[in-house]
C-alpha cells in the first residue's frame, strides 16, 4: 500500500502534466490586433416626417348667395391677392365663374383641397388639408358669391406657424370685388341661380384691381335692369371660417 499523501502528490503531478499538454496543443496568439472584433455600424433610421393637418369649416352667412366650392390652400409666406392690385387670372376665373381649378394649381401652393358642390345659405361645409412640407406655413381660402358678377369671399396669407395641435382660429369674412367684370347685375351676366347666365370671360371691363365689394343694388332699389333682389345683398359678413390644427 502506498501512503495516501504520496498518491495525492502523484495525482496532482499527472493533472498538471495533462493541463500543460492540453494548453501546449491549443494555438494561442496573444497579439492584441487579432483579438479585435469588428462590430458593424448600423445607420440611424430616418426620422418620420411631421404631418401638418388642418380642418377648415366654413358657414355661409348670407340670405340668398350660394357659394362656389370652397378652395383651401397651404403655401409659404405669400398672398394670393392684394387690395388695390389686379387679380390673377386664376382668381378672375374663380370670382367670375366659381371654378377653383386654376386657383388651386397656382405655383406658390404646396397643398390644397376643395369642398364638394355649392355651399347654400345657412349651411356649413368642411375641408381637410394635410402636408409634410414644413414650408407650408400659411393658408388662403376663396369662394365666389355666385349670384354676382365677380364677388368673392375668403382670406389670404394667414400665418399658421405658431398653431398647436387642437388649437383653432376663427374669422367672420366680408366680400371682395375682383374688379375684372363690371357689376351690371344684368340678365346673362350672373352665373348663379338668380340668372343662370355666363360665368368667366377673359375680357376685363371693370377697374382691374381687387377691392372691398360695394354690394349689389338690386331691382328693389331701382336698378330696373338687375336680375337681383334685396335677398341677394351681402352688407353683413359673408362667411364664418374656422381652422383647427388636427395633427
Amino acid at each position: 500500500m502506498y501512503p495516501t499523501n504520496l498518491l495525492q502528490t502523484s495525482t496532482k503531478v499527472v493533472l498538471a502534466s495533462v493541463l500543460m499538454l492540453t494548453l501546449s496543443g491549443c494555438p494561442f496568439d496573444d497579439d492584441d490586433d487579432n483579438d479585435t472584433v469588428e462590430v458593424p455600424v448600423m445607420p440611424m433610421p430616418e426620422p418620420e416626417p411631421m404631418e401638418y393637418s388642418y380642418m377648415i369649416e366654413v358657414v355661409n352667412l348670407t340670405n340668398a348667395q350660394p357659394m362656389s366650392p370652397i378652395a383651401v390652400t397651404l403655401h409659404a409666406d405669400a398672398t394670393l391677392w392684394t387690395i388695390g392690385e389686379p387679380a390673377s387670372s386664376a382668381l378672375e376665373i374663380l370670382a367670375e365663374g366659381g371654378d377653383n381649378t386654376d386657383f388651386l394649381a397656382q405655383e406658390p401652393i404646396i397643398a390644397s383641397g376643395s369642398s364638394e358642390g355649392v355651399l347654400m345659405p345657412g349651411n356649413m361645409t368642411s375641408v381637410e388639408v394635410s402636408t409634410t412640407d414644413e414650408m407650408a406655413t400659411h393658408f388662403s381660402v376663396a369662394t365666389m358669391l355666385v349670384n354676382t358678377n365677380d364677388a368673392f369671399s375668403g382670406l389670404t396669407g394667414v400665418d399658421l406657424s405658431s398653431m398647436d395641435v387642437d388649437s383653432s382660429m376663427s374669422w367672420t369674412l366680408g366680400t371682395y370685388d375682383a374688379g375684372t367684370e363690371a357689376n351690371t347685375e344684368t340678365a346673362g351676366t350672373i352665373p348663379g341661380p338668380a340668372d343662370g347666365g355666363t360665368g368667366y370671360s377673359d375680357v376685363r371691363d371693370d377697374v382691374d384691381f381687387v377691392a372691398m365689394h360695394p354690394g349689389v343694388v338690386s331691382m328693389n332699389d331701382g336698378l330696373t335692369s338687375s336680375v337681383l333682389t334685396q335677398a341677394h345683398r351681402f352688407d353683413n359678413p359673408t362667411l364664418k371660417l374656422t381652422i383647427t390644427r388636427t395633427k
